[in-house]
């Protein structure tokens, strides 16, 4: 299972999936502990709050799974149509929460604020 983390700094969490460039990317398989495989800057046109579907597959479309500390409806139901478990959590570490989402005990979400409504607003008039 190829599981992508969105993570500013090939560290950490970071928030916001939708507008997030750099991504860890691991494979594991449920019950067993992931290894880091691969760290992938997207383009500017590849950040999904910018990428259309009618220019090709998005790089990240091969992963079974997404984590990351945000992301809007919008977001969420797309990664859904095309069959990836996308994932929020208030875990900062990037390998636990790979290693806790296979072992089925990743963190929940941090609470919403205030950025989450400008982010429900934004997805009303997003594409993505």
């Amino acid at each position: 299972m190829r599981i992508a983390v969105s993570s500013n700094d090939y560290k950490t969490v970071c928030g916001h999936a939708g507008q997030t460039r750099r991504w860890l990317i691991f494979e594991g398989e449920v019950g067993a502990t992931a290894s880091e495989v691969e760290k992938l800057e997207l383009y500017p046109e590849n950040v999904f709050h910018h990428h259309k579907d009618a220019n090709g597959a998005h790089p990240l479309e091969k992963m079974q799974a997404l984590i990351s500390r945000s992301a809007g409806e919008g977001f969420l139901r797309r990664m859904a149509k095309k069959g990836i478990d996308a994932r929020l959590t208030s875990e900062r570490n990037a390998e636990k929460a790979v290693n806790d989402y296979l072992a089925g005990r990743l963190k929940a979400p941090p609470a919403p604020g205030l950025m989450s409504l400008f982010c429900k607003l934004r997805d009303l008039f997003s594409e993505h």
